[in-house]
């Protein structure tokens, strides 16, 4: 009996000191478990997706890779292979298995080694959302007191919902939704059993148990969870045995981007932190909408891309990548030299076989090289291995085998410099050499390839909504790839002959009119201080005498420009111009400010145009339309101003006219608005208003092809031809388009050397110009678009009157033909006096000072 009593005695005091143990750990690791409310407010993380205005995915920003689903919308299969591996008492026990638990106290006890965990789902789950993932005695406990919590608040159903959603499963993939994405590229429910057992085998081991890096590891699971599941009823023999002998047809797969805008996808990414920070904005799930739609944007990369390749064909041919074998084999990498610019490749970490002299390679050779080479775009690797007369034998980036004909390589006469080029290839021979490392294009999905190369210049092109600010397309550069360099909103370059349209704003507002008479003669002023004189000359150097404004502005005169800041001031048309949206500080208050020396981004000048393209009032440019959560529910929609004109252009805005529209700021009259515009009309169609037209073409006449005379334009081309821009617009949309060659430092101050001469700026020169280098792209782009834009004529404002006046004097006219034609002017500027059809044209001022004559 005694021994009875102390057996009963000892066990009373072990089990209160166990007790007592179990409430002192409970207190001591409580202010580490979470609360009730953290319990049921664990949020998912869900990566940020970007799409178009029309629903297509353009990007998705975060590491980790989920799809949410509920407990209902997931197969019964996995469910029970996941309940049959992990947790075969799930919905029996309170969150701890006594049963696991005392089968790991025995594997301890007899190798004592913890190697078995005994954690239930609930317990994975308390350890996936709170702790880490060692293996610790104070883990567990922590682990079985969340469990408790957890199982405490929470349905059975409710917390395998929260653990198949939050499994780690490899491949950033993180719940079992993601994961079918992710190795199989389809959902949950067109998945084969093995494929679902592949996956519910993953929570094991993501890494060492990955069907894509580990199959055979991948396999040996995949086999132990068919068997729990065979075990426990959940499938039967035949359906395991076709499972069990399945091959592995896991490959990565990754968010399917349906949209190449990555630029876009940058701007949007930006803001996106801005607004929610980095942690919130990667993992909260928003799904970001964008104001651009896919066609513009698709039409507006291959604008870019097409006139940057046609620009590189008129200058001749660099030669290959490299060259593998032959007699001018590199054992060293021999990039052509443009690629080098802005970072687009760094020879160092382009790894290469060895080259062997005469030796041809393997086509096994050939592909394992090509592999490792990257793609830009359209531009795909290749290798040529025969070279006939007029055609040539090449292995493309993937093993394909092709034919490169004379009509894909005709155009490869040999650079020599930026002016001039070698004589034209008469075989094929003259070109490509058996062992060239190429790049090679197509210029359509079912076109031949053609012979091509990276394009030495950048470019940028961006089209915006003049009556709200929201972006149609944005391009940033040939390739993201290349260089993450947004030219469209980084990209600070002088403006050229695109700023004249604000020259000639400040002229009217200052009392000009389109008629008004100005002297185009060579201008020579003398400055003591330098002992030089400043010639600032006409482009080409071409000089009419006494010309119209309107003819001026469409032939882009330089020297005019020049006499008109003189008349209305430097000072009064720099602080004019900030009112456009222009910063104080790019704007240079001297004289050359008139020729284009103001430095602005593409965004910049577009939304300066705006005004012009709106009736005079300033936009704030802006890209995403709205926010919303990965249930659908809107957060944010965009609320811009609106350009509505005194709401006389309803038509603009039906979709929205039951609202009341945020009012833009009017920063111009309507009328100079108006005036600038149908001047900017003469760029493109020459002539006076239409239709009577005087035989003369604008520096922007190739825009003609597009048939419409509602659109305004203007080129511009800065010293030395290091800038081409063309901006064009109508009523529903502005477009602008820039080449050059990246600066020696960026917005970003970082430095971007340009390798083909490593200098700063290099010319883009060789018969380029704006209306020959850049307008094409333009012209391209707004082929493509311009029947969804609206480009209904420019409204004609009240108190601007249209009279017939002289050709040659700008004064009236009672004359018909075509020494005629209809003017616009304000009312009251109108002129008052007849020209004498007797009367000579006006003489040319041939002093060199600043006179001014109407």
């Amino acid at each position: 009996m005694k021994l009875i009593k102390y057996l009963l005695v000892t066990i009373a005091l072990l089990t209160l000191l166990g007790v007592g143990s179990l409430v002192a750990l409970y207190y001591y690791v409580k202010p580490d478990l979470p609360s009730v409310e953290t319990i049921r407010d664990v949020r998912l993380q869900v990566p940020m997706q970007v799409y178009t205005a029309d629903g297509k995915l353009i990007s998705q920003f975060g590491e980790q890779r989920r799809t949410p689903l509920r407990l209902d919308e997931i197969p019964q299969q996995l469910i029970d292979a996941i309940i049959a591996t992990e947790d075969s008492r799930f919905y029996d026990h309170f969150g701890i298995d006594p049963i696991g638990v005392g089968r790991a106290g025995m594997v301890l006890l007899t190798t004592g080694e913890i190697r078995e965990g005994a954690s239930t789902i609930t317990m994975q789950l308390a350890r996936n959302y709170f702790l880490t993932r060692e293996r610790a005695w104070m883990r567990k406990i922590k682990e079985a007191f969340i469990a408790l919590h957890i199982e405490e608040q929470l349905s059975k159903d409710e917390i395998l919902e929260l653990y198949l959603n939050k499994l780690a499963l490899g491949q950033r993939a993180y719940g079992v939704g993601a994961a079918a994405e992710v190795y199989y590229g389809r959902s949950l429910h067109e998945l084969t059993l093995a494929e679902i057992a592949t996956i519910a085998g993953l929570p094991k081991g993501p890494s060492i148990l990955n069907p894509i890096s580990n199959p055979p590891a991948s396999v040996e699971r995949r086999r132990i969870v068919l068997r729990r599941m065979l075990d426990e009823g959940y499938i039967t023999r035949e359906e395991y045995d076709v499972a069990f002998n399945a091959p592995v047809t896991a490959r990565l797969h990754g968010a399917t981007i349906e949209v190449s805008a990555p630029y876009l996808a940058e701007m949007v990414r930006n803001e996106m932190v801005e607004r929610y920070g980095a942690e919130e904005a990667y993992t909260g799930g928003y799904q970001v909408y964008t104001t651009v739609s896919s066609t513009h944007q698709l039409a507006a990369e291959r604008a870019l891309r097409d006139n940057l390749h046609a620009y590189d064909e008129r200058h001749g041919y660099r030669g290959p990548v490299n060259r593998l074998w032959g007699e001018l084999a590199q054992t060293e990498l021999d990039i052509d030299e443009s690629a080098m610019t802005v970072g687009i490749i760094n020879p160092e970490t382009m790894a290469i076989p060895e080259a062997r002299g005469n030796d041809p390679w393997s086509t096994d050779e050939i592909v394992a090289y090509l592999r490792r080479q990257p793609v830009y775009g359209p531009l795909t690797p290749a290798v040529v291995t025969q070279v006939g007369e007029r055609e040539a034998q090449i292995v493309l980036r993937g093993g394909q085998q092709t034919t490169l004909s004379w009509a894909g390589m005709d155009w490869a006469r040999p650079y020599i410099t930026e002016r001039s080029q070698g004589p034209a290839p008469q075989q094929a021979s003259d070109i490509l050499t058996a062992g060239d490392h190429i790049w090679v294009r197509r210029e359509t999905d079912d076109s031949d390839y053609k012979l091509a190369q990276i394009p030495a210049p950048g470019s940028a092109m961006v089209a915006m909504h003049p009556h709200n600010g929201a972006l149609a397309a944005v391009v940033g550069g040939y390739s993201f790839q290349m260089s993450q360099y947004n030219r469209v909103v980084q990209a600070k370059r002088q403006v050229g002959s695109t700023i004249k349209p604000f020259i000639y704003a400040a002229a009217l507002e200052d009392g000009y009119t389109l008629s008004t008479i100005m002297n185009d003669a060579p201008i020579t002023q003398w400055n003591p201080g330098s002992g030089s004189a400043w010639r600032p000359r006409n482009s080409p150097e071409v000089y009419d005498g006494p010309i119209r404004l309107r003819k001026a502005l469409a032939r882009s005169k330089n020297v005019v420009s020049v006499r008109l800041i003189r008349s209305v001031g430097v000072d009064r048309t720099a602080d004019f111009m900030q009112q456009f949206g222009f910063d104080e500080a790019d704007i240079p208050r001297n004289e050359s400010l008139s020729l284009g020396s103001a430095s602005f981004t593409p965004l910049e000048l577009t939304r300066g145009f705006a005004v012009f393209a709106n009736g005079g009032y300033l936009v704030d440019p802006h890209f995403i339309a709205r926010v919303e959560t990965i249930e659908g529910e809107v957060l944010e929609v965009a609320s811009p101003v609106y350009a509505c004109a005194e709401c006389r252009s309803q038509e603009l805005y039906e979709d929205w006219w039951e609202h009341e529209l945020p009012q833009a700021p009017r920063v111009l009259s309507e009328q100079t608005a108006f005036l600038i515009s149908d001047g900017l009309t003469s760029t493109i169609w020459g002539g006076g208003s239409w239709p009577n037209q005087t035989g003369w073409n604008g520096t922007g006449w190739r825009a003609q092809s597009l048939r419409n005379r509602n659109i305004a334009g203007k080129t511009g081309t800065t010293n030395e031809v290091k800038d081409a821009w063309f901006v064009g617009y109508g009523t529903g949309i502005v477009a602008t388009t820039w080449v050059g060659f990246d600066n020696v430092e960026n917005a970003l101050g970082s430095v971007t050397l340009n390798a083909n001469l490593g200098r700063d700026r290099q010319p883009i020169v060789g018969s380029e110009a704006g209306a020959t280098t850049s307008l094409p792209g333009w012209l391209s782009f707004m082929s493509e678009v311009i029947d969804d834009f609206s480009t209904e004529p420019f409204q004609l404002p009240p108190d601007v009157v249209s009279v017939r006046i002289d050709d040659d004097t700008g004064m009236l006219s009672n004359q018909s033909g075509y020494t005629s034609l209809f003017e616009y002017f304000l009312r009251g500027t109108e002129p008052t006096e007849f020209v004498d059809s007797d009367e000579s044209s006006p003489r040319l001022f041939e002093d060199s000072d600043d006179e001014l004559f109407r």
